[in-house]
């Protein structure tokens, strides 16, 4: 886990360690944040932008599921 996180740039970074600490549930930002020693503000950020980037997923499909069909 580790090596993998170390070769990520920093968002893929913040987003891997978010993805973690979401899958783990309560406790998981903590546990995340000690084991790869990133702060928990930087797990936070992660989660925000993958909840940001799956809404605008969302209501993209959403428009196009609403498009006229040619």
């Amino acid at each position: 886990m580790r090596r993998l996180f170390n070769n990520l740039n920093e968002r893929d970074r913040r987003h891997y360690a978010a993805v973690e600490a979401m899958r783990l549930g309560h406790g998981g930002i903590q546990y995340i944040s000690q084991l790869l020693v990133i702060d928990p503000k930087t797990i936070r950020i992660g989660i925000t932008e993958l909840k940001k980037t799956s809404l605008s997923a969302n209501e993209s499909a959403e428009k196009e599921a609403d498009a006229p069909q040619k």
